[in-house]
């Protein structure tokens, strides 16, 4: 007997239909999974064995055979048992269902319980899409598909349940957002809490208001970290449709949190200096996304810059100035966002106190170049803004006086993206640091003495092309944060100072 089932599978950050096909003929016991099945797939017998044994249906000892079509593509994971399974008791006669339209997610325990799956936000999209009217997800992935409109997604908590079900004797409710109560507030350390250090809380204000890369630099215990771990909570609220797109990208990953239907947070992402290549970037044998990805939106914060692997952090330069990195292999190529605001801290030298206003650096001129060397200049360029932070005086520390409470500068940093967002509704970008060259010069207009600054430090500091468009993008930010619609020379001056300190560490040594 033949029958046949749907479900859906992922390629990168898309999804598409898997025809579950599955024949139950005469001849020698024997269970057969064709159509380019990875290891998990093919582990799917045993899973599925057991179950139809634990729920007191036969197992037809017969010869078996499942097909995944199509059938030249890989497909990876258990989110197939549940269909699987459905499959084998429909062609083997024990039970009719009512399966029309619908599609079928889920990874099986031996007892029957349905486990969760990753990647189901884009699979309920695409079944949207593709015009399927339900879908049966794990209970655990519910939250996330239930934000999809236009199709029934139904909560399946074990096998029992769902085949009660599709019987119409205990029907599923379909899973609705309200149904899922909001994440708990993420409660993030306050700027108020910091002493001192104004010029670096004001510059990570103005990245945080245009998504702009940052590069912390000063001795230990200046309070890098401390700075990098507050900016979250000046970052600005998230859009609906940001919210979706780093949903799905951690749904993917596998890290997106039980009974979650959005991830309203922007992403704050802080791998160790040990991090691989792949870890950071993505990939794998079986394509993953790396942190680069699941900061999608967010921030992604690299601590001791320097400690990093070279391949590390060279490989971020093609994902940070094109928003997206590619994967290659030979079955094809993937594309996963990483539209994200690198942070990163460092020191001056491997001993912390190169320049320090009291303390002796004790290292020698050729390690202190080596170390601040492993930055190479192409990343160093993709920087918008440099800012140095130095070691805190005592009447700072002592001081009981309050600073400004990151409820206020998340204000300003909100009204500036509103502005943002406005002004490029019909260009597909979001924030200033995206700005690509034809539209520099379509929104970041200057005024005369602007004009005559940027051009005498341009041929000052004998900048790059990309630090020419940093500087304008940065100043555009600054203007937006006043409210401004012309670069004014004091937005460029502003922005020129955020630039200047690879002269001062870089090149005289």
């Amino acid at each position: 007997m033949l029958d046949k089932l749907y479900s859906m599978g992922l390629n990168g950050m898309d999804a598409f239909l898997v025809e579950v096909e599955t024949y139950v003929s005469g001849g020698l016991p024997r269970f057969d999974i064709v159509g380019l099945p990875d290891t998990a797939v093919k582990e799917s017998r045993e899973r599925v064995r057991s179950s139809i044994k634990n729920q007191g249906y036969e197992y037809p000892v017969s010869r078996i055979t499942v097909n995944l079509a199509p059938a030249d593509v890989k497909k990876t994971g258990p989110l197939y048992d549940l269909p699987i399974l459905l499959s084998i008791l429909l062609a083997s006669r024990q039970v009719s269902l009512h399966t029309a339209e619908s599609i079928f997610i889920g990874e099986l325990s031996l007892s029957g319980d349905v486990r969760p799956a990753a990647g189901v936000l884009p699979m309920v999209i695409k079944a949207r899409q593709m015009g399927y009217k339900k879908i049966y997800v794990p209970v655990h992935n519910a939250a996330e598909g239930s934000v999809v409109e236009g199709i029934d997604v139904y909560p399946v908590e074990d096998i029992h349940s769902l085949l009660q079900h599709l019987q119409g004797i205990h029907p599923i409710a379909p899973a609705r957002p309200e149904d899922y109560p909001p994440l708990p507030a993420v409660n993030y350390p306050d700027f108020a809490d910091v002493k001192g250090q104004y010029q670096a809380k004001r510059a990570l204000e103005i990245a945080a208001a245009g998504a702009h890369n940052v590069l912390l630099i000063g001795p230990p215990g200046s309070g890098k970290s401390m700075l990098a771990r507050r900016l979250p909570s000046i970052l600005p609220d998230m859009t609906f449709e940001e919210s979706i797109e780093t949903t799905k990208i951690h749904s993917i990953a596998g890290t997106l949190p039980s009974h979650t239907p959005l991830i309203k947070t922007r992403p704050f992402r802080s791998p160790h200096h040990t991090v691989s290549a792949v870890a950071l970037s993505g990939g794998g044998s079986i394509p993953k996304p790396g942190e680069v990805s699941l900061a999608h939106n967010g921030v992604l914060f690299l601590d001791e810059l320097p400690e990093f692997s070279r391949t590390a952090i060279e490989g971020l330069r093609q994902p940070i100035e094109d928003g997206q990195v590619s994967i290659a292999r030979v079955a094809g190529t993937l594309t996963y966002p990483c539209d994200l605001m690198l942070v990163a801290a460092m020191n001056p030298c491997p001993c912390g106190f190169f320049g320090h206003p009291t303390r002796r650096c004790t290292c020698s001129e050729g390690a202190a170049a080596r170390y601040v060397n492993r930055i190479s200049g192409p990343l160093l360029d993709r920087l918008d803004i440099h800012v140095e932070v130095p070691p805190v005086e005592y009447d700072q520390l002592s001081s009981t006086r309050k600073g400004e409470r990151s409820e206020a500068i998340r204000e300003r940093v909100n009204r500036a993206r509103s502005i943002q967002l406005a002004r490029y509704e019909n260009d597909n970008i979001h924030a200033n640091a995206s700005l690509t060259a034809p539209l520099l010069q379509k929104y970041c207009v200057m005024d005369d003495r602007a004009k005559q600054m940027l051009k005498a430090v341009f041929d000052k500091l004998g900048l790059s092309a990309r630090g020419y468009d940093r500087i304008l993008k940065v100043a555009r930010t600054i203007a937006d944060l006043e409210n401004s619609e012309t670069i004014t020379e004091d937005h460029i001056a502003e922005a020129i100072q955020y630039r200047t300190l690879d002269r001062k560490y870089w090149q005289g040594r």
